[in-house]
């Protein structure tokens, strides 16, 4: 079946056209409150976009400083088998605010960000970098406004040919003036989701995939299934997995073992299903979610947990399921579960789904008391896989910000700084332009001391660098997306298995 790095690394193309209206909030917003209710106080503004190139992604604001080109361009690199590569430049002048940029992040105050911006309204590191201060300050309206100036921004340099919707437009993420764009997206996504737009923000999610879907290097295969799970967009999840798990072998992935599962068991349930067809889902759920929880046992009590319920002591119990069952996992696995319970415990909560993770559960036990040959194939398997997880989803954990799967990463993941405008930056990265050598840690300040004193405050700068970076990586840890609200408001109370 190959190692977890074929999941996340190799595969084949993969079909990801998109309608470019689905990128658009207000299409989602009209069809759950109405276009009246969502554009009721917008019409009049609307006149003003004649004077602003049409984009996509994100309108200009009245609020928003006058745009100018930032210097920032895209190239067509090559064109090659009915795919078009394309990479972003800086210009010369960008390149020197990119270098007062890094100054600024050095110098650990947010103020001299700002005073940058001031100076260079549209440059996006410093509007990625500031809109993660103000998220962290809970000013969520104006971290996302930034993030969605840095997206406009973006969008008026794309290269004539370069297509949000086509599926064949490639941008290699090893080149660091491209990451930028990958991270915006990604925010800006993530923000969607937030505001209750799950199916906007699944499109977006489609769109950072087809960029460059053979190396993900933002492993948006581990969050396409809650997003599609959150539209409820149950029979795209199974194409997805049909299509792909030949050769991405998506069973691997324990959030792919239990989506796809769950929506089986969604199809089955809708009310104007043929019997026929219910029966076939609800088989084929009941089969996956077992054969998942064989699997991946270590899923089941922190997933119970997150949800409130107390299992039997039939279950919590037994040697299957009990402590050993986490404690025996590599902290690779421990990474994948801890990041797919903390972000998809939400939708196991709903009362039918529960009582059939329940039955599951007990035929589970069965299986295992009886010796089904499945579950030690499963825990051979175990041992084998999941030795040591790649970059891109250490660096899909940083960003979810979920504290059960950042609480896994590993030691040299957690002892090195991680920015938010470049978080683990692939180690091959290929470079068009070196920042100036330094003799030292440079930061902006207002006055200077003597030579002396400026050494000493140097060193000592350095290491209040890295106790500022621990802060912040244990203050991202501690943060979670806010689940928008759903149709039916959940009983808080444990609930207990009988």
């Amino acid at each position: 079946m190959g190692s977890l790095e074929s999941v996340c690394v190799v595969g084949p193309c993969l079909d990801l056209c998109l309608f470019i209206r689905n990128l658009n909030p207000e299409t989602e917003l009209k069809r759950y409150f109405g276009a009246r209710a969502v554009l009721g106080d917008q019409r009049p503004r609307q006149r003003q976009r004649q004077f602003h190139r049409s984009t996509w992604m994100a309108s200009p604001k009245d609020t928003w400083p006058r745009f100018s080109r930032p210097g920032i361009s895209m190239t067509l690199l090559q064109s090659k088998d009915g795919l078009q590569y394309f990479t972003f430049e800086h210009s010369r002048d960008y390149q020197q605010v990119q270098f007062k940029f890094l100054d600024a992040v050095e110098s650990m105050d947010p103020n001299n960000i700002v005073t940058l911006l001031q100076m260079n309204p549209y440059h996006i590191d410093s509007l990625l970098q500031l809109s993660d201060v103000c998220r962290i300050q809970e000013d969520q309206e104006m971290a996302r406004d930034l993030i969605e100036r840095a997206l406009y921004s973006f969008e008026c340099a794309f290269h004539p040919l370069f297509s949000l919707t086509s599926g064949t437009c490639r941008l290699d993420y090893l080149r660091p003036e491209n990451r930028a764009f990958y991270l915006a997206v990604y925010k800006h996504m993530m923000f969607l989701e937030k505001r209750g737009c799950p199916r906007t923000a699944l499109e977006y999610c489609r769109l950072i995939l087809s960029l460059d879907p053979d190396s993900d290097p933002l492993c948006m295969l581990l969050l396409i299934d809650f997003l599609t799970l959150r539209s409820r967009e149950y029979h795209s999840l199974l194409r997805l997995y049909q299509d792909w798990e030949e050769y991405r072998n998506l069973s691997q992935l324990p959030n792919f073992a239990f989506s796809v599962a769950l929506s089986h068991f969604h199809l089955s349930e809708q009310e104007d299903i043929d019997p026929e067809e219910s029966e076939k889902h609800r088989h084929k759920a009941d089969l996956m979610l077992q054969n998942a929880l064989i699997m991946f046992p270590g899923v089941l009590m922190p997933l119970l947990d997150l949800c409130t319920v107390q299992p039997d002591a039939a279950v919590s119990s037994h040697a299957f399921f009990g402590p050993k069952s986490q404690m025996g996992q590599s902290p690779a696995l421990a990474e994948l579960i801890g990041l797919y319970v903390g972000r998809t415990h939400t939708l196991w909560r709903e009362g039918g789904v529960m009582l059939w993770l329940e039955q599951c559960v007990k035929q589970v036990l069965h299986r295992v008391d009886t010796k089904d040959p499945l579950v030690e194939d499963c825990e051979n398997k175990r041992k084998q896989r999941y030795q040591s997880a790649p970059r891109n989803i250490h660096r899909h954990v940083l960003l979810s910000e979920i504290k059960e799967a950042t609480s896994t990463l590993p030691l040299d993941v957690t002892t090195q700084p991680v920015m938010g405008f470049d978080p683990l930056p692939p180690l091959d990265s290929v470079i068009s332009y070196s920042r100036p050598q330094r003799l030292g840690c440079q930061v902006i300040l207002q006055s200077q001391e003597d030579d002396m004193e400026v050494a000493r405050a140097g060193r000592e700068l350095n290491q209040e660098v890295n106790r500022l970076m621990v802060a912040m990586r244990d203050m991202l840890a501690n943060i979670q997306f806010q689940e928008p609200p759903r149709e039916d408001n959940h009983d808080t109370d444990e609930e207990e298995w009988d």
